[in-house]
């Protein structure tokens, strides 16, 4: 499987697995990624002939095929069809981001799948899941996060509610929970020996990631609107502000010791230092903290902040992420190619991940990994069954 960087001295811990993915976009292929970067061989089924993308990213940075072997299959013929079966019969796992019935459309849904590999589990990722009126229809992530109640929560209390990229519908509630279905079953499937179906529904994930706050909402302690609460920005020691630069500084300081340290360093009255929860004093509180923070740097205000527990951090932009000294230290970052991207996470003491890199496209390399011979590989190809 290609990869870069060193494996370490024992197999990752997935190693062994085996994984078919269907390909597609979004939270399928980031679980396809972080499967084969534990140590799982993943092996990337394509069409015959591509679909249209909105986005064509150059090989080198499309995290989207990294880490995987690449089948393309022509699926319009029965032939094809036939060997992603018998890819599915030596497989612990098949992964598809379908709308529902189109893996049955084509022969390769879980009644076919399971029949020919009784112990599959079989990972069904969708915006809307597998049943339910709104099952057939399209969606993206702000569709499912608007529909859980999470997307009314994100904004600021006299503006629109705020789109969080799509972290947390397609990545959160989807990549997350596909990964944790998959695991849990193939736990299960140690104990009865059989597969099963794993429908991970992206509506399901962003509600479920909010569990707390319907608690909450429940317990009487949080208010049903945005940014009146104290951790959608309603509290002002709980948001971010912009520094004399333009740039902006975050302040999470919800403890009253953390908070106290804050005060003491930023300075800020005592009155307001004092009365950390009196909400009737929360609007001239955030009148002072931003008046104060707006007068240096962003940097500088990190400098101060730095080494102390007032939970202070600058806002750091995509770019200057990996170059924060916490993040070099711990060298959360690599660099693949002319790409910097995050190393996995999250890390193992005794069977690292691996990171990985671009992916390989000889079909006979992929189809050897599942028991094909290298003649018949070549027949596939010759015939136009696999792409070359």
């Amino acid at each position: 499987m290609p990869s870069s960087g060193k494996d370490g001295p024992n197999p990752a811990p997935l190693a062994g697995l085996r994984v078919v993915e269907m390909a597609g976009i979004g939270p399928v292929p980031l679980a396809g990624l972080m499967l084969s970067e534990m140590g799982a061989q993943v092996l990337r089924v394509e069409r015959l002939a591509k679909d249209q993308a909105f986005l064509v990213v150059p090989p080198e940075y499309d995290l989207d095929r990294h880490g995987r072997s690449i089948l393309r299959v022509d699926l319009k013929r029965p032939e094809g069809v036939g060997l992603v079966l018998r890819l599915i019969g030596n497989a612990d796992c098949l992964i598809e981001g379908f709308r529902p019935g189109v893996m049955e459309r084509l022969g390769l849904g879980p009644d076919a799948a399971l029949a020919r590999n009784p112990g599959l589990v079989y990972g069904r990722m969708t915006g809307f899941g597998q049943d339910g009126p709104l099952a057939a229809r399209a969606g993206h992530d702000l569709t499912y996060l608007a529909l859980s109640g999470a997307l009314h929560a994100i904004g600021p209390a006299d503006g629109k509610p705020v789109p969080p990229l799509n972290l947390v519908a397609d990545y959160g509630g989807g990549t997350m929970f596909l990964l944790v279905g998959l695991l849990a079953a193939l736990f299960e499937r140690g104990r009865s020996g059989r597969g099963q179906v794993v429908d991970a529904a992206m509506v399901d994930g962003a509600s479920m990631l909010a569990a707390p706050f319907f608690a909450f909402l429940a317990a009487g302690f949080w208010k049903d609107r945005r940014g009146e609460n104290l951790l959608d920005s309603g509290a002002p020691f709980y948001d971010t502000y912009a520094t004399a630069d333009g740039r902006h500084v975050a302040v999470a300081c919800l403890e009253p010791q953390f908070f106290a340290e804050f005060a003491r360093l930023l300075p800020l009255e005592p009155r307001f230092a004092q009365a950390q929860y009196d909400q009737s004093l929360w609007p001239a509180m955030r009148a002072a903290i931003a008046a104060r923070i707006g007068e240096r740097s962003r940097d500088e205000w990190a400098t101060l902040f730095e080494g102390t527990d007032a939970c202070v951090a600058p806002v750091l932009s995509l770019a200057e992420a990996p170059h924060h000294r916490h993040a070099r230290a711990r060298a959360a970052h690599a660099d693949v190619g002319p790409m910097t991207r995050p190393r996995p996470a999250p890390r193992f003491s005794r069977s690292p991940s691996r990171l990985s890199g671009p992916p390989s496209t000889d079909p006979a390399q992929a189809l050897a990994a599942f028991g094909i011979s290298a003649t018949e590989a070549e027949e596939l190809a010759s015939t136009g069954i696999v792409g070359r």
